[in-house]
């Protein structure tokens, strides 16, 4: 649902992309879950019984006062933070800020969102967030300080004030960028935003998490209702209407992750919407009071925010309003936004407030609003605010250009890309604006290579249950969606996500057959393991001639662009050298198998064959970054280890193969026995190619060479070979030793491939 129209280059410049999200508010844990919520026009505030609120610890005495309002917008399952995960000993969760604990769960959320592992990413991850007053604190550790001893009472501060709220958020999440904590009231979440774009803007990190996070224990607490303050008295909001009387209170925590758009278009990231501009002020003394808002102070953040996102007033299609239902706060933001927007046009721009759904949710409201915009824009449609029938009287709509919907609104792009305003103004006068804009539509680069008929899906996780939830949760989303595409689902989980211990892998042709297996416990194609995540060795291991056989690797050749190139280059090489081409029989027509089978079997044309295969296989492999710690070879197999370990160059290893093969194939025919040349032979075949164009060099990887014989002859081979002129140089400092010792020495040689040397006795 991306808008087709070009991306200006002024754009890409200035514009900041929407690239993941993360949420924990009323009714949604999940993104998915809140915007369902949103388009049904599900209220999730909570409304607590006399059981309820004694477990709280609330005072029957209190809460059976008539004013008393037993609601609140809660979050679920807010204690039930995964310490292991992070890192935390059990003693170390326990004196933790519910906030911190749930800020650090949705910074990892917002990063796996946007396929990213900060471990991996080679650019700054900056963090700009606030929190509320801890009230975890103030009830649980603050009674307990002065009988804790120094160091632990310094751990709790540490873990419970906002203002290490990023900063421990960077360390474990190991976010090198700035570390910045806002403060500002309610509109905390929307500021920290504005500061990580202008952040990225200046070029002080590469990507920013940004948002807030509120969340008060016990949650299931109500409040008395005072007339003309800012709660509601009955515990529910309705913002523009008029029967609008306040706010509810709420839990929540929200946070996007940003990227400047020009990166985002680069890394073809999804891109869930773009910020154009924003702006913060403060009101200054022009109100009636302190906590009072302004209209001067609302007007100019929001049109300094249009003027900085450089769009006219007229393509905002929808604005998310601060919108606490207040007597006051209502009109003065309308007036404000009438100001701002100075149209004539009327009647064209939808408003809402998402506090109408979930409650006030404090230092992270900004957060919610701006994810219900992003959304919003994304799909299309406005979801509607709750409890409108009747206009505010002391709200004149018709002066401008705004309504308030009370249903969902289809939204299409029409002749511009869909734009939507976030407003957020924090009690102290801090206001907060911010302009969005529909995601521009990505081009799919054309591609030769034709999609993998194979796609490999990977997991993992730190515990076995964690293991199997992430499973569950992997096969519902490709039944929620089935039009992903799995090539791009599969290069997200190779490459977006951190490696954990406990892993799973499964090799699928579509979704369908992926959906499957994973909702198919104990299923032998969904490969479980364990593995230690200590960046354990690889091992490549090269065979030698009797492993050959016609089509081998032909859907790899067809499939994978690096495989086939390297094949084709090798062949190019080998084309003077046997006076054939090696594809028509490694890849023959089908009217001509059977005669392609014998030749394959020629050894003159079996050892290039094999060494091609196996030499592009492996260079294959390091382009995905799968780089051997060590090399073995059997026969051929040695050659193509030596090649990767930088011994000789491809061409000379080419050329060597080459005559090797021929001078092999002229030897009477054996049933695959060792045949041994003798020393004169041998010294005389890598003279009449070494003189000519063979150049050796030292290994530049550790590798394992099998020579077969007695030491001493190739110690003496050594010495005729130098002083005939030709340099060697062994691929590793070892004995010799004789076939049937392969599998105890390759085992040993398993163990130590991440060592420097090995050595066998």
């Amino acid at each position: 649902m991306n808008s087709n129209l070009p991306i200006s280059s002024e754009l890409i410049e200035s514009a900041i992309a929407v690239v993941g999200l993360a949420l924990r508010f009323p009714g949604a844990d999940r993104v998915e879950t809140f915007w369902r919520n949103l388009l049904k026009g599900t209220e999730s505030i909570s409304a607590f019984s006399d059981a309820e609120l004694t477990a709280a610890g609330v005072d029957p005495a209190v809460f059976q006062k008539p004013h008393y309002v037993r609601a609140r917008g809660i979050i679920s399952d807010a204690h039930g933070f995964d310490a292991f995960f992070f890192g935390f000993n059990p003693k170390e969760a326990e004196i933790m800020d519910v906030q911190h604990r749930i800020f650090l769960e949705c910074a990892w959320e917002a990063l796996e969102s946007a396929g990213y592992d900060p471990d991996t990413y080679p650019g700054l991850i900056g963090v700009y967030a606030g929190a509320n007053m801890s009230t975890y604190f103030l009830r649980h550790i603050y009674p307990r300080l002065s009988a804790m001893g120094t160091a632990a009472a310094y751990q709790s501060v540490i873990s419970n004030d906002k203002d290490f709220l990023p900063s421990l958020t960077a360390y474990k999440l190991n976010l090198r960028g700035p570390s910045i904590c806002i403060q500002s009231a309610c509109s905390t979440a929307l500021v920290a935003v504005h500061s990580a774009c202008q952040s990225l803007l200046n070029g002080e990190c590469d990507m920013a998490l940004a948002g807030g996070v509120s969340v008060e224990t016990p949650q299931e607490t109500g409040y008395l209702y005072e007339e003309e303050m800012i709660l509601s008295p009955d515990g529910h909001c309705r913002p523009f209407d008029a029967e609008a009387r306040g706010t509810v209170g709420g839990n929540g925590c929200g946070i996007v992750l940003l990227k400047r758009l020009e990166d985002a278009l680069a890394d073809r990231d999804p891109i869930r919407a773009i910020i154009r501009g924003t702006a913060v002020n403060n009101d200054g003394a022009l109100k009636v009071g302190y906590t009072a808002p302004g209209i001067a102070g609302q007007a100019a953040v929001i049109a300094e925010a249009l003027g900085v996102a450089r769009v006219d007033p007229e393509s905002i299609g929808y604005v998310e309003a601060h919108g606490t239902g207040t007597a006051l706060g209502d009109p003065v933001e309308i007036a404000a936004l009438h100001q701002a927007f100075a149209t004539d046009q009327r009647g064209y721009c939808a408003l809402g407030s998402v506090k109408s759904n979930v409650g006030h949710l404090g230092p992270a409201a900004g957060a919610a609003g701006l994810i219900k915009a992003v959304l919003a824009v994304e799909h299309g449609r406005i979801p509607p605010t709750l409890h409108f029938k009747t206009p505010n009287p002391k709200i004149d709509f018709s002066a401008g250009p705004f309504y308030v919907n009370s249903q969902v609104i289809e939204w299409p792009s029409g002749d511009g890309p869909r734009r939507a305003g976030v407003s957020s103004f924090g009690i102290g006068g801090t206001n907060a604006h911010a302009v969005l804009e529909e995601a521009p539509e990505i081009p799919v680069p054309e591609s030769s290579a034709p999609d993998r008929p194979w796609q490999l899906l990977v997991l993992s996780a730190k515990t076995e249950s964690a293991a199997n939830l992430a499973t569950r949760n992997l096969a519902a989303r490709f039944r929620a969606e089935p039009s992903i595409d799995l090539g791009d689902a599969a290069f997200t989980l190779q490459t977006g996500r951190r490696r954990f211990g406990h892993r799973r892998a499964l090799v699928c042709r579509d979704m369908e057959d992926a959906v499957q297996v994973l909702e198919t416990p104990g299923s032998n194609r969904l490969l479980t393991g364990q593995d230690s995540c200590d960046g354990s060795a690889v091992v490549f291991m090269f065979s030698g001639q009797g492993s050959q056989y016609i089509h081998m690797g032909r859907e790899t050749y067809h499939t994978e662009p690096v495989f086939r190139d390297t094949v084709d280059r090798c062949v190019e090489v080998l084309k003077p050298l046997l006076n054939r081409d090696l594809r028509e029989m490694i890849y023959p027509d089908p009217s001509t198998e059977e005669k392609a089978a014998l030749e394959l079997n020629r050894t003159e044309l079996t050892q290039p064959a094999l060494f091609v295969l196996e030499y592009a296989l492996a260079r294959l492999w390091m382009s995905w970054g799968i780089h051997p710690a060590a090399m073995i070879g059997h026969s051929i197999g040695e050659y193509v280890a030596a090649c990767l370990a930088g011994v000789f160059s491809l061409e000379d290893a080419l050329t060597l193969v080459a005559e090797r093969g021929r001078l092999m194939g002229s030897l009477p025919a054996g049933d695959m026995t060792a045949v041994f040349r003798s020393e004169s032979e041998t010294i005389d075949i890598l003279k009449k190619v070494g003189n000519s164009r063979l150049s050796l060099a030292a290994v530049n990887s550790p590798s394992l060479c099998t020579v077969s014989g007695p030491t001493q002859e190739i110690q003496g081979l050594e010495e005729r070979l130098q002083t005939s002129g030709i340099a060697f140089r062994r691929l590793h400092t070892s004995h010799a030793f004789h076939s049937e010792m392969m599998e105890p020495i390759l085992s040993a040689f398993a163990e130590k491939a991440a060592g420097m040397s090995l050595h066998i006795p």
